[in-house]
């Protein structure tokens, strides 16, 4: 006797289905970064479901950093413009416990063709056009970050050295104000490098000095990769601090 398999229907919840409808206007800057969205009722009344339902998808959407409820005035889209947000992604903190506070010097912004394992990343084709940039960050006056950067051209058109050099703030709410692109999670592979002759000339370190290098992964909505950063820091007086949830 043959055994015939019944298929097996997917469900999703209905606050996982209104998340999603949130989200989607989200990604299409229906509410920009630092914008108010509406309130909970009315969310409930556009989609037909109740509070408590929408309460729900944002309280999912907040704990990804996407929304920020702010008591008494209501809920917000997450900005790099914000000053608690500005760094987010930043785990570099001195030993003295002080706030970290970064100066940036950009090297280059070069408009170039992407290699197989840029491309990789960014989900482009090898040869497609990127930009690369390259960055010095000091504190108190001694460069303790060199970056690489990588970004897709067409996302980011127009972008200068001059335009990077005048930045006040950081690249990411840059993404946001110039590029309506925000940054909402990213990936990292972290090891210990020794500094080369480059490396030893950019941080000022002598050459086989012990640095940490950081290669970032960050996304946009959608979950589609838009900036890639190879970051080597010198430690001797920071540590990288990540907190796991």
């Amino acid at each position: 006797m043959s055994l015939i398999s019944e298929p097996i229907a997917s469900f999703s919840p209905l606050y996982e289905q209104i998340k999603a409808m949130i989200l989607a206007s989200l990604q299409a800057s229906e509410w920009l970064p630092g914008d108010a969205i509406p309130s909970e009722m009315e969310l409930a009344a556009r989609y037909a479901v109740s509070q408590g339902t929408v309460r729900k998808a944002i309280d999912e959407l907040a704990a990804q950093n996407l929304l920020v409820r702010r008591q008494g005035k209501g809920t917000f889209v997450a900005t790099h413009q914000e000053e608690g947000w500005q760094y987010r992604f930043l785990r570099l903190e001195p030993d003295s416990g002080e706030k970290l506070q970064l100066k940036n010097q950009f090297l280059a912004c070069e408009y170039i063709k992407s290699d197989e394992y840029i491309a990789h990343l960014l989900k482009l084709k090898a040869g497609d056009p990127i930009i690369r940039i390259d960055r010095v960050q000091s504190s108190a006056g001694r460069p303790i970050v060199f970056e690489e950067i990588w970004l897709p051209e067409g996302r980011f058109k127009g972008l200068t050295l001059n335009a990077l050099n005048a930045l006040s703030g950081p690249m990411y709410a840059l993404y946001e104000g110039e590029y309506a692109t925000h940054m909402v999670r990213a990936e990292e592979k972290i090891k210990a490098v020794l500094a080369n002759d480059d490396l030893a000339q950019y941080l000022q370190v002598p050459v086989g000095a012990a640095l940490l290098s950081v290669e970032r992964v960050a996304f946009t909505y959608g979950n589609k990769p838009v900036e890639i950063r190879h970051a080597r820091y010198d430690t001797a007086d920071q540590h990288y601090d990540n907190k796991l949830n």
